[in-house]
C-alpha cells in the first residue's frame, strides 16, 4: 500500500513540473520574440537615419557647390568693379590733364592774338609812314629835278630820305616776317586746341557711355520690379510710369500697391547704385506730369502743385527706403509737356505720368 502511494505521489509531481517547464519555454519564446521585434524596429530606424544622413550629406555637398559658385561670382564682380574704377580714374585723370592743357593753350592763343593785333597795328602805322615818306620823297625829287640850282643841302636831304625809306622798308619786312611766324604759331595752337578739345570730348563721352550702361541696367531691373506692363515704357533716356497705378485721381498720396512697387524700385536703385563708381556724380530725377484738365482744390490750386507734390511723395518714399537724398531730384511740370496733344481720354491717360531718369548732376 505504501509503495502504491509513493507511485501516485511521484506521478502527481511530474505533470506540474511539465506545466512549469512549458510556461518557462513560452516565456522564453515571448522574450525572444520581443527581442526579435525590437531588433527589427531598431534596424529599420538605423536604416532611416542612414538615409536621412545621406540626404543631408547630398544637400551639404550641393550647398558647398553653390557657395563655391557664389564666391567665384563675387570674386569676378570684385575684379570687374576694380577694373571699372581703375579705368574711370584713368579717364578722369586724362580729362583733367586735357582740360589743363586746353586752358593753357587757350591762354597762350589769346596772348598770341593780342600780339598779332599789335603787330598789325604797327604794320599799318609803318605803311602809312612809308606812304607819307614816299610821297615826300617823290615831291622832293620833283622839286630837285625842277630846280636848276641843286645844292649840297638838297642832295644830302635826298640821301637822308632814301636811307630813312630803306630803314623803314627793312623794318616793315621784319615785321611782316614776325607776323607770318605769329600766324603760323597761332595755327599750331589752333590745331593743339582742336586736339585737346577732341580729347576732352572723348573723356566726357566715356563718362556718358559709362552712365549709359548703368542707365540701361537700371531700366531693365526697374521694368522687372514694376512688372512688365504694356503702359510702362522707355521714351528716350526716361522711364515713363502712368500715375494711375501710383495715385488716385487728384491725389498725391501713394496707394498701397504703389508702396510695394516703390520698395522694389528702391531695392533696384540700391543694387545699381552699388555698382556705380563714386567718381560719377549721378542723380535720379523724378518728374511729375498731369493732363491738361484743370484742377482747383484747396490743396492743389493748379496742376503745377499736383505734379510737384506727386514727385516729392515718391522722392520721400525712396529716401525712407535708404536712397541718399543727394542722389534724388523732384520736379513738377504740370500739363505743359504732353506726350499726346489730343483731347481724348487715351491722350489724357498717356500724359498723366511719372518720368524717372538716371543722369549726370
Amino acid at each position: 500500500m505504501r509503495s502504491l502511494a509513493r507511485r501516485r505521489r511521484a506521478l502527481d509531481i511530474w505533470p506540474g513540473f511539465v506545466d512549469a517547464l512549458s510556461s518557462l519555454i513560452l516565456v522564453m519564446v515571448f522574450v525572444l520574440l520581443l527581442f526579435a521585434i525590437g531588433q527589427f524596429v531598431l534596424s529599420q530606424t538605423i536604416v532611416g537615419k542612414n538615409q536621412a544622413l545621406a540626404e543631408l550629406d547630398a544637400q551639404i555637398a550641393q550647398l558647398s557647390k553653390t557657395l563655391s559658385l557664389a564666391q567665384g561670382n563675387n570674386r569676378d564682380l570684385d575684379a570687374r568693379v576694380k577694373e571699372l574704377s581703375a579705368s574711370l580714374g584713368q579717364a578722369g585723370s586724362e580729362r583733367d590733364a586735357a582740360r589743363t592743357q586746353l586752358d593753357a593753350a587757350q591762354t597762350e592763343a589769346a596772348k598770341l592774338n593780342a600780339d598779332i593785333a599789335a603787330l598789325n597795328e604797327l604794320k599799318q602805322q609803318l605803311e602809312r609812314q612809308v606812304a607819307t615818306m614816299a610821297a615826300q620823297f617823290d615831291q622832293s625829287k620833283k622839286d630837285l629835278v625842277a630846280a636848276t640850282d641843286l645844292n649840297a643841302k638838297s642832295a644830302a636831304q635826298a640821301e637822308l630820305l632814301n636811307r630813312q625809306l630803306a630803314a623803314v622798308r627793312e623794318q616793315l619786312g621784319k615785321l611782316s616776317a614776325a607776323l607770318e611766324l605769329a600766324n603760323a604759331s597761332v595755327k599750331d595752337k589752333d590745331v593743339k586746341i582742336a586736339d585737346l578739345g577732341a580729347q576732352l570730348n572723348l573723356a566726357l563721352a566715356n563718362k556718358v557711355n559709362q552712365l549709359e550702361r548703368y542707365r540701361s541696367e537700371f531700366f531693365g531691373k526697374l521694368r522687372e520690379a514694376l512688372g512688365n506692363r504694356a503702359d510702362i515704357r522707355v521714351v528716350g533716356d526716361r522711364f515713363v510710369v502712368p500715375t494711375d497705378i501710383l495715385f488716385d485721381s487728384g491725389s498725391a498720396d501713394l496707394n498701397q500697391a504703389a508702396q510695394a512697387r516703390l520698395e522694389k524700385l528702391a531695392q533696384t536703385l540700391n543694387e545699381v547704385a552699388a555698382e556705380i563708381p563714386s567718381s560719377l556724380d549721378w542723380v535720379v530725377r523724378i518728374d511729375g506730369h498731369t493732363d491738361k484738365r484743370p484742377i482747383h482744390s484747396d490743396q492743389f490750386p493748379s496742376n503745377w502743385e499736383l505734379s510737384t507734390a506727386r514727385a516729392v511723395a515718391i522722392v520721400k518714399t525712396l529716401v525712407v527706403q535708404g536712397i541718399p537724398a543727394q542722389h534724388l531730384s523732384a520736379n513738377g511740370f504740370g500739363e505743359f509737356q504732353p506726350l499726346d496733344a489730343a483731347d481724348t481720354p487715351e491722350a489724357y491717360a498717356k500724359n498723366r505720368r511719372i518720368e524717372i531718369q538716371l543722369t549726370n548732376r
